[in-house]
């Protein structure tokens, strides 16, 4: 039974949930204040809890693994942008840290059980749920459920319990143990990154029910409304840019920035336009031409192997003609989801989630595809089987060319004959690794073990970063990127920092030590490897305080200065200065990288595929003969991260100042 917490009304409530599925029990523990004004919550808090609960070494789809669903410290309270929740683990891909963040409706749900956060120990025997409402906790058979997908879960459990409860499951691909499995709510809504929804399915559990009705409230919930609408003022709307913004002009804007020789600062306000209209896939146009889409499997170039005249039919028009209504997440201004009914093609849907860009590129133009109905369907069929969109299609796109190069033949794929620009056959060939048949047994395991199995030269399409396929975003776009893909304690991931984030998040203006980037910059400082760290490590620790208040990265990227700072101290109680918050990101983000070191794990050593920094170069395209000094990069960003770049350790010197000393020792 739950109780009331000492905590309440400060933005959260000092309790988290441990649950036992070996044993089949539970128990709460009590949190100090200090504890949250160290590590905040969300990612923060699963990275304190699993550093020091969980033993290194453990196998990640064992039951020694730790499986944690955490919420913001924002989530909830009188706030924008504030609906996200946090699952962290060891990642199956990886074999190290693993967090992923996912929108919807859940976080504040699970919030609304009197808990910041639940944690899975052990295994279950059978199929099982976890049901809390505040005021009960129990684990029930999921017998009836397992095998249905997330759609059906929902609504399942959904008629059992009430419509207003809400969801977090795993479909068939984390019950086979796809080691790209997501967990999703909200019926297409997934935390899709690092493999966590494999994890999930080792332990046999199927989905967790949040039922909670008591919110946490705020010590200053006057001024945090009085902020927020301030801050949704300034938001404002540029509904005029919205009526004349079409594909074309943004396919226009993806071609200047390719061929100007002087690049200005990007522009919030158009970010902000093209995800209201858009979505997300508003930049598939304009990302194909101006490079940042990574093409035919990171060995193309948009403007020549999928050039405008063919990405046009996936491109931003394209995709919106399916739109019924608009989606947005929990406490949401934007809304850039969709819902769609696709009533055209071989492949109709009556309900589906629009896709988005990281979807459309990872099944379009990494394989050349740029037929709208496969695309659709594929991406219904990952989000109902949960599934990360961006390894799917990555994985599809490395077995279309090791098919291409008879590498593979019609015997390993039971008679599909894989083509580039065949979307029908990319739709049969992830059946099969929803299911884990066939050759999708394979590549269930992701390009870097299903490459090591299948051998015979094909770990030179295998394109991955420390075992994670990367989003589809090329870092010779943005060297930020490229950092963030090589030296993240979560490798491959494209929503930690940028060059380009820097400009629109304009950090400058929240906390002093951020610098203010130059307002226009060429083609040599692009590529500069010695002035970038220092940004990207701000950008990074920002990250990880947007992560910890459950924050919506959109949010802070689209105008109107968030009053992120001010927020928190509001919530709280705390009367933090803004460089005093980023203190707690970069605290968060070094227990991240040392639980890596920990595992043994040193990303320097281990490089992402050279397809993706220009080794070897392009033969054409904006990124002909270009190859990135990736060495340069990380070794900039171990310095200032204050690491090892032999051992990855990080010095003892900038443990100590983060309060760290414990870690330190533990690295000895």
């Amino acid at each position: 039974m739950a109780t009331e917490q000492k905590n309440a009304g400060t933005g959260f409530w000092g309790r988290i949930l441990h649950v036992n599925l070996t044993e089949g029990s539970f128990e709460y523990e009590d949190l100090e204040r200090e504890f949250y004004a160290n590590y905040l919550s969300g990612v923060g808090l699963g990275a304190k809890v699993l550093w020091d609960r969980l033993k290194p070494g453990v196998d990640p789809l064992g039951p020694e693994n730790i499986l944690g669903f955490t919420t913001g410290i924002l989530t909830d309270t009188p706030s924008l942008f504030t609906g996200r929740f946090t699952v962290v683990g060891k990642s199956p891909l990886s074999g190290g840290w693993g967090d992923s963040n996912c929108g919807g409706y859940f976080a504040p749900f699970l919030k609304r059980c009197q808990v910041d956060a639940v944690f899975f120990y052990g295994a279950s025997e059978k199929p099982v749920y976890l049901y809390m409402d505040g005021k009960e906790v129990r684990i029930e058979d999921a017998g009836e459920i397992w095998g249905k997908d997330i759609v059906e879960t929902e609504d399942y459990l959904k008629e059992k319990y009430g419509k207003r409860v809400q969801v977090a499951s795993i479909g068939q691909s984390g019950e086979n143990l796809c080691r790209f499995a997501g967990i999703c709510n909200d019926g297409g809504r997934i935390a899709a990154r690092s493999g966590l929804g494999a994890v999930m399915g080792s332990k046999n559990l199927k989905a967790v029910v949040a039922a909670g009705k008591k919110r946490v409230g705020a010590v200053e919930k006057e001024t945090m409304k009085n902020l927020t609408k301030e801050f949704r003022e300034r938001f404002g709307n540029l509904r005029f840019l919205e009526k004349v913004l079409d594909d074309k002009g943004l396919a226009l804007t993806g071609w200047i920035t390719r061929v100007l020789p002087v690049y200005p600062r990007q522009p919030s306000f158009l970010w902000r336009t093209i995800l209201r209209k858009y979505g997300t896939p508003g930049l598939t146009s304009m990302s194909a031409e101006s490079g940042d889409s990574p093409i035919k499997n990171w060995g193309g170039a948009g403007c020549s192997d999928f050039p405008l005249s063919t990405v046009k039919a996936i491109g931003p028009d394209a995709v919106i003609q399916f739109q019924q209504k608009k989606y947005g997440c929990f406490s949401c201004p934007l809304q850039c989801g969709g819902i769609m009914k696709v009533d055209k093609g071989p492949h109709q849907l009556a309900e589906t989630h629009k896709p988005e860009y990281e979807t459309i590129c990872a099944f379009g133009g990494m394989a050349l595809n740029n037929d709208v109905y496969s695309i659709y369907k594929l991406n219904d069929m990952c989000n109902r089987a949960g599934i990360d969109t961006i390894s799917c299609g990555a994985v599809c796109a490395f077995a279309v060319e090791c098919f291409e190069n008879g590498i593979l033949t019609e015997k390993d794929t039971g008679g599909i004959k894989l083509a580039w620009g065949d979307g029908e056959a990319l739709i049969r060939l992830t059946e099969l690794i929803i299911n884990r048949e066939g050759i999708g047994d394979i590549l269930a395991e992701g390009v870097k073990v299903a490459s090591a199995q299948i051998q015979k030269g094909s770990d030179q399409y295998a394109v991955h970063c420390g075992g994670v396929e990367p989003p589809m975003h090329d870092p010779r776009v943005d060297v930020g990127y490229g950092m963030a893909y090589y030296c993240d304690p979560t490798p491959g991931r494209h929503t930690v920092c940028s060059n380009m984030y820097l400009d629109l998040q304009e950090l400058e203006k929240q906390f002093p030590s951020a610098e203010k980037p130059a307002q226009f910059f060429t083609d040599k400082e692009k590529y500069r490897t010695d002035n970038k760290a220092k940004g990207i490590a701000i950008d990074t620790y920002f990250k990880m305080l947007v992560d910890c208040s459950g924050l919506c990265m959109f949010g802070t990227q689209t105008g109107g200065e968030m009053p992120l700072v001010k927020w928190l101290n509001a919530a709280t109680g705390f009367d933090f200065t803004p460089d005093e918050y980023l203190a707690i990101g970069e605290r968060v983000h070094q227990l991240r990288h040392a639980f890596n070191v920990r595992e043994g794990i040193n990303e320097a050593k281990n490089p992402p595929h050279g397809r993706t920094w220009g080794s070897p170069p392009l033969e054409k395209g904006p990124y002909k003969g270009l190859t990135l000094d990736m060495e340069a990069l990380g070794k900039n960003y171990y310095s200032e991260m204050g690491w090892n770049w032999e051992t990855g350790k990080p010095l003892p010197a900038r443990m100590k100042g983060l309060g760290l000393e414990t870690v330190t020792e533990a690295l000895k």
